[in-house]
């Protein structure tokens, strides 16, 4: 088993098609493919975001307070095996800063934990206090799946500071029941067919040279949460069918 700690400023911007390609022909001066991105490859990314039953966590989230947090099973295949590799993941965001704790798990492993909180055994102090924080978590909010998300992401890290990243997504594919790694992905883009969101994630500021590109290209930063664009669009499509839609306050 292994853990992840990232800390972080993540800052997204929404591209069209031409913003995009233009990017590109400068990153590759000052970043590097991701090593799952040789040759202009993409990966998909795979997840499930666990809620309460009234979707609190997303409904807070997207009242940008000053401190929020949320919780989800990732991985790397589609459809995933039980034997498969997961990432059970707690994402907290505070003051504009992303700390993201991670633990590795098979997907059958995942299922137990979240069902029944058995831990795979652990002499690392470290990965033990992560189990920790994830317990006191799901104690705290008594959580199901509530949302699926996937998208093909292409990644580049920076030749001089590899803690400097760029990621683009696309497909950004969503759907609210079916919650499960094991199934295949399918569902409602959220995203238009040519955009790409971008994020970029850094420790401390944006190079000088992609400062740069952003304002030749009329590049402004948006506010963008896929979970949350998602759900929105849940409430929208309920509203237009005419479907009963509690609001909580």
């Amino acid at each position: 088993m292994a853990i992840n700690t990232f800390a972080r400023k993540e800052i997204k911007f929404l591209l069209n098609k031409s913003q995009y390609e233009y990017l590109l022909d400068e990153i590759y001066k000052y970043m590097n493919p991701d090593k799952f991105c040789i040759g202009g490859k993409e990966y998909g990314v795979y997840n499930v975001y666990y809620d309460t039953d009234d979707d609190f966590l997303i409904r807070e989230s997207l009242a940008k307070p000053y401190y929020k947090e949320k919780i989800r099973l990732r991985s790397y295949y589609s459809p995933a095996k039980p034997d498969d590799t997961v990432f059970l993941e707690i994402k907290k965001k505070i003051g504009g800063v992303v700390a993201k704790r991670r633990v590795t798990f098979t997907l059958e492993e995942s299922d137990i934990y979240l069902d029944t909180r058995q831990k795979p055994k652990s002499d690392s102090y470290i990965i033990n206090q992560v189990f920790r924080e994830l317990d006191a978590f799901l104690l705290n909010y008594s959580v199901k799946p509530k949302q699926y998300i996937s998208y093909q992401r292409t990644a580049f890290f920076g030749k001089d500071n590899s803690d400097f990243r760029l990621t683009f997504d696309r497909k950004i594919t969503e759907r609210r029941d079916d919650l499960f790694l094991s199934s295949p992905s399918y569902g409602n883009q959220i995203i238009d067919e040519d955009e790409r969101l971008m994020e970029v994630k850094v420790s401390d500021s944006i190079p000088d040279w992609l400062i740069k590109c952003l304002s030749d290209m009329k590049i402004y930063k948006t506010s963008f949460s896929k979970y949350g664009r998602a759900y929105e669009m849940y409430i929208e499509n309920n509203i237009l069918n005419n479907r009963s839609v509690q609001y909580y306050v």
